[in-house]
């Protein structure tokens, strides 16, 4: 799913409107309204960029006459130094959507970044590294696409979009075969459904059911090696539970179609950029 316009102006009218209620009274006060300047964004350490749109977006919301001038794409790598974009307009439009663009941009980077270095650890292997819901609240779409642009693939993008029975579902069944096959004459045939199991006991009743998906949760390795043989390619094999670039190698090389790794959203280190007035002048 591709970052749509409309949800990165809903992301940064909201961003806008907390940092600014009643808007920038340092810039009011202390920058005439007629100065001008010109402002680079500057990578202080090196990564994977991610937000060129958000960043657009995030300094023209307040001033359509501001022209933002990106010189890095989604994706491309950079190094520490490096200036990503130039920004030229009212001065005190730029002092004011600084912050916001900054944090976003800043996150969105750090996300890129993480997804990168997991991706380069399953190098060699068919394993598809993939992000999980657990992301900041209202900053998903942005976020999911920091994933895809560090090389990552998103796992559903919410609730609806997919069947997914976890943990907490099955312990409020009581078959869980059963369960899963009344699922399969109830969703429409597009509809993925996916089983998450915790223990191999669970997995033939699973398979049986004819699940698309089936999920093994916190498995030791030789436990997936064993699930990955069982299964057999009758469904699509995903790990999870607390995979670390420490383990992400080991656990790809078990034969897994699919890790999804909860850290790549939920506990990232947003990146060092930033934004630094090069020309003031007057208009």
């Amino acid at each position: 799913m591709s970052l749509q316009r409309h949800q990165i102006e809903r992301v940064v009218t909201m961003a806008l409107e907390e940092d600014a209620p009643f808007g920038d009274v340092t810039s009011q006060t202390f920058v005439p309204a007629t100065t001008t300047a010109t402002a680079e964004l500057v990578a202080r350490e090196p990564g994977v960029f991610a937000g060129a749109d958000v960043f657009g977006v995030a300094m023209t919301a307040l001033d359509d006459t501001v022209k933002v001038t990106l010189l890095i794409t989604d994706g491309d790598l950079f190094t520490t130094g490096q200036v990503l974009a130039r920004v030229e307009g009212s001065a005190r439009t730029v002092l004011q959507a600084e912050r916001v663009a900054l944090n976003l941009v800043q996150r969105m980077c750090g996300v890129a970044t993480l997804t990168a270095r997991y991706v380069e650890a399953v190098a060699g292997t068919d394993a598809r590294v993939v992000d999980t819901r657990k992301t900041t609240p209202g900053l998903r779409a942005l976020e999911r696409h920091a994933v895809r642009c560090g090389g990552g693939h998103n796992h559903r993008y919410s609730l609806s979009d997919a069947v997914m029975a976890k943990d907490n579902h099955l312990a409020v069944v009581d078959d869980i075969g059963a369960a899963i096959r009344r699922a399969r004459t109830e969703l429409p045939h597009t509809m993925h459904l996916e089983v998450e199991i915790d223990r191999l006991g669970q997995l033939d009743e699973v398979l049986a059911a004819g699940p698309d998906t089936i999920m093994l949760d916190n498995f030791s390795l030789d436990d997936l090696v064993e699930g990955v043989r069982r299964i057999d390619g009758r469904a699509i094999v995903e790990a999870s539970g607390g995979i670390t670039l420490d383990t992400i190698a080991a656990v790809a090389a078990t034969g897994v179609d699919v890790i999804s790794v909860g850290a790549l959203t939920h506990s990232v280190r947003a990146l060092d950029l930033g934004l630094d007035v090069v020309v003031a002048g007057a208009r």
